[in-house]
């Protein structure tokens, strides 16, 4: 069974607030939802993979000189 999570919980999980990840969510730049009923839930899996494609370059970070 896969874990669903609450927006509290990918929030929590992911250490930023409730209006973070609304605010991710609305701009489209999320893991996509699941809907059941009038609820709200992430698979954790995801999340997780959503997490991964975040992470940043190191050769980005280098500045010119």
């Amino acid at each position: 069974m896969r874990e669903l999570l609450t927006i509290d919980q990918v929030a929590d999980r992911l250490g930023v607030t409730v209006p973070s990840v609304r605010w991710l969510r609305q701009d489209g730049r999320f893991a996509p939802a699941i809907r059941i009923g009038r609820r709200l839930r992430w698979d954790a899996a995801d999340v997780d993979a959503w997490v991964t494609t975040q992470r940043e370059d190191p050769a980005d970070l280098r500045v010119p000189l």
